[in-house]
Order: C-alpha cells, then structure tokens, then sequence
C-alpha cells in the first residue's frame, strides 16, 4: 500500500495458483515418500514398518533430500531391521510417481474431450439453424441460370419479393416486398397469408444433383501410349490402398515405385525383364492348382491371350483348356523342388502325357473323374487334339526361356509377399512386352494374364467374406494396354461390377477396334 491507501501497481506477490500448486506436490511427494517406505518394508519383511505413519513423512522427506541413501535415518523411530534397502525404496517411489503421471495425464485427457464433445454438442443445433436459411434453393439457381431468357423485369422482381417472403424465418415478422422497378398491377390475392417455411427446406436438399456426378469417373479411356501415361501415373499416385498396375510401360513403375513404397511393400512381376531391378517377384503358374477350380481358371487365363475368337473352333479351345486344367492340377499335386513347372512344360509338348494320367488316376488328393477327363481329351478326335495341343505348346512355349523359367520357381518369400501383399496396402506392378497379335507368339504374355487374374480372382473372394461385401480400402486396379499385355478375360465384367466389390478399375487401351478384337463383349 502507498501512503494514499491504494495499492502499487509495480508490486506483485507469488500467484495464487502456484501457491497451491506447490503445495499439493510437496503433500503429494509426502505421501509418496510415505507409501514407499511402508510398501518396501512389506515386501521385504512382510509388515508394514513400525513407526512408518504419515504424520512423521515431512521430517523423512527433509533427511532424505540430505542423505539418500541413509533411510533409517530418515526414519529413527522405526528399528533398521524393518526398514529395506534404499534401492527399492527409491524404485517403488519412482514407480508411484510415474503411475500418478500417466493418470493425471489420463484423467486431464479425459476431461478436455469430454467438455470438446459439449461444447460442440450444444452449438451444433444454433449452427445448423443459421445455415440452413443461407443454401440457395434450386428454384433461385434455376432463375438465375435463365436469366438471358427469363420474365420481363417487374415479373421477375414480384418473384424475388415472393421468394424472400417464403424464406423468411418462422419467429421473425415478414419484411415488406422490395420496391418494384417499373409499375406492374399485382393481384391483392396472391399472397394473403406467408407460405411456411418448413415445406421447401426438403426439396431443397432431396434435388441436388451435383455430389452424384462429380463422384462418377471414366473407366475406359482409349489414347496412344503418350496420352495414357498421365493418366494412369495419376491415378496410380491417387490410390490409398492396394494397387495392381499391368503395362507395357516401365516408366510408371520407376515414377510411382517410391511413392508407393511409402504405404506398403512394393513388388514387380517382370519375366522378362524390362525394368531396371534385380529384386523381381518370382510365381508359378501351378500356384494353387491342388484346387480343380483354381486349375480352371488358371488354364483359362494361360490359353487366353492365344485363344482362337471364331465360333468353329470353339470345341479345339475346349479341348485345349480342359487339356490345360488337368496338367496344372496334376503338376500341382506332383510338384517337387520345383519340378512343376519343367513337368507341365514337357506335357504341353506333347511327352509323356500319359504321366499326369497316372498322377490324376492314383494321387490320394486328385479330383474324382480327373484321369478320365484327362484320358478322354488325349484319346479325341485327332485333327481336334492335335490342333488343342498346338494352343497348350504355344501358351507354354515361353518356358524354354531360362529367364522366364526362373521366374516360375518362387520361394517362400514370393508366396507370403503376393498372399499378403493386399492386406498390407501394397502394390504390384506387372510389367510385359506389348503384343498386338499374340496368337502367333504370345511370349509371357500368358503368364501374366493368368497372375493378374489370380489377384483380381483373389480380391474378388476377400471382398465376398468381408462384412460389407467390398474391399476396404479399395483395391485400385490401373490397367495400362491391358489388351496387349495381360489380356484379363473377365475385364468386361470387371468394369461393371469393380466399384461395388471395391475395386476400381481403370482400363487404358489404344483404340476401340483393339478392345473389340480381344473381348467379343462390350467394355462398359
């Protein structure tokens, strides 16, 4: 005080709230001190110490800021044998301490969420009423949008005066109607009473269009190899979950592989090596096969790319496809060090097929009927059999490469990354040679038609067991001159039904004339 009575402006004591806050951590290290003596002497003689008592833990607390290590000191009226060491007594008072951090920490979380959720709790109704009156309804957008050849000026201004009319709010007192601009006799009947306000409120909400179309993307996109790249590097970099990316191109796997390494594993399928990588993902075709629907599919997918399109010929594919499953299944069950593909190999050349007929006919784990499936395709018409197994050589006839060959025989490492590979959020590139016309020499092409469509076929039943019925996160499926890549058999039904299983799919080819010369359905 001055000597006026009044208080000094330049003289300030210790805050209040650090007053108290000191001395609740001088009472809380007390009691801290307190229940680590006793705690420590329980657990070394099994009692509590005599003479351990709260009310002596102040003048305890002072000796040991002195002397850490002389606890009985800090205790005189309790015999030194009931006391422990000062190790675990000091380990038990930091362990206290920690615990009482983490749940005051717990507790001042707790507490700021909940007054968040409040708070926000009771102003989102106000927030709500004030905007609502704001968004603009579709009859002013449609006014608005015609107005090169909407109503004479005075018809148009008595309209804006209705319509502020019936958006005005229901406990405020109707405004007057703007002046007009030019003088127009308007009937006193019109509006006797204001429209109500609740009435339009849903229509404005039911009838906007915008959200739907702005969420509707192509699909299909056809354009030279220049035109396609943007789209599909963008694309590529806008999937957030898993990815597969089939093309001819190597210069998307080296823009988008590091960026997409930062979301998950990374892997390239490329049997014949175009891009600039040692670390390639090796698969083999009979990878799965021990199921006969997995077989199917699979031969399916390597006749593909050299199957004939015309109807007479139909009973040849047939025969070669049935030809086809039947080896897989049986170079599946039979597989040994890597054998399988060596054995499939030579029976699409036409030596010793009559092996997988043994394998099919006494193995404990083939298909019932498979062997006589088997026989009955080898022992067919010769002109049908001879031209099925010319599809079966041509589709295999990559495998006397040595590359290639090596590129089947994969490790245990290879298995897990492609079986997991989804569920980590990770992408596979497959990278092959662009062919046009593959029914003459189709190179790799078949083995990576068949990989891309075992990771569709594969996403396909991952989405059927899921809860929802679709991936989550979605698949992402950028197809790159998929027509002269991996010709997908079931691209056409991928197109159309990919978005609901979650996987979307964006197919880029060179023309029109291409897509309809390698699938005889229409691509939607």
């Amino acid at each position: 005080m001055s000597g006026t009575g009044t208080p000094r402006g330049d003289q300030r004591g210790i805050p209040d709230g650090l007053l108290i806050g000191l001395l609740a951590f001088l009472l809380g290290l007390t009691v801290l001190v307190w229940t680590a003596t006793g705690l420590a002497g329980l657990f070394t003689q099994g009692a509590w110490p005599p003479g351990v008592s709260f009310t002596h833990s102040p003048m305890a607390l002072r000796s040991l800021v002195t002397a850490p290590h002389d606890l009985p000191a800090a205790w005189p009226d309790t015999p030194p044998t009931a006391l422990s060491g000062y190790g675990l007594f000091w380990g038990l008072l930091i362990g206290e301490l920690l615990v009482l951090i983490v749940l005051t920490i717990f507790a001042l979380g707790t507490f700021t969420r909940w007054r968040a959720v409040r708070s926000r709790a009771k102003h989102a109704p106000s927030r709500v009423a004030g905007a609502s009156p704001e968004l603009p309804s579709p009859v002013g957008v449609d006014e608005r949008s015609a107005g090169l050849l909407g109503p004479p000026p005075a018809e148009r201004s008595r309209d804006l005066g209705e319509e502020r009319t019936q958006r005005a709010p229901a406990g405020a007192p109707l405004a007057a109607p703007a002046q007009p601009v030019a003088p127009s006799p308007a009937p006193p009947q019109e509006h006797p009473h204001p429209a109500p306000v609740s009435e339009p409120a849903p229509a404005t909400w039911e009838q906007l269009p915008a959200p739907r179309a702005e969420q509707q993307a192509p699909r299909l996109l056809f354009g030279a190899p220049e035109a396609r790249r943007p789209t599909a590097l963008q694309a590529i970099q806008d999937a957030e979950g898993p990815a597969l990316v089939v093309t001819s191109d190597p210069v998307l796997w080296a823009e988008t592989k590091d960026a997409r390494a930062k979301l998950g594993p990374v892997h390239v399928y490329d049997p014949t090596h175009r891009c600039d990588t040692p670390a390639r993902l090796h698969w083999s075709p009979t990878a799965g096969c021990e199921d006969p629907d997995t077989a199917a599919a699979r031969a399916a997918a390597l006749l593909a790319p050299v199957r004939p399109q015309a109807r007479v010929d139909a009973a040849m594919a047939d025969t070669a496809e049935t030809l086809l499953r039947c080896w897989l299944h049986a170079a599946a069950l039979e597989s040994r060090d890597g054998k399988a593909m060596k054995q499939l190999h030579r029976w699409s050349q036409g030596t010793s097929a009559q092996e997988a007929v043994r394998i099919l006919r006494t193995h404990p784990k083939a298909q019932s009927g498979g062997a006589g499936l088997l026989e009955s395709a080898l022992t067919a018409y010769p002109e049908r059999r001879e031209i099925a197994q010319q599809l079966t050589a041509r589709a295999l006839a990559c495998l006397s490469s040595i590359h290639i060959r090596d590129a089947c025989n994969p490790n245990r490492a290879d298995s897990l990354a492609l079986e997991s590979f989804v569920n980590e959020g990770g992408t596979l590139y497959v990278v092959g040679e662009a062919i046009e016309d593959p029914r003459s020499h189709p190179a790799a092409m078949p083995l990576l038609t068949a990989l891309a469509s075992d990771v569709v076929e594969r996403g396909r039943r991952m989405a059927e067991r899921s809860s929802d019925g679709r991936l989550d996160p979605p698949m992402t499926l950028v197809l790159d001159d998929v027509a002269a890549v991996a010709p997908l058999p079931r691209l056409p039904e991928l197109l159309s039904t990919g978005q609901n299983l979650g996987m979307p799919t964006l197919a880029l080819l060179r023309s029109p004339e291409q897509a309809r010369a390698r699938w005889t359905e229409t691509l939607a």
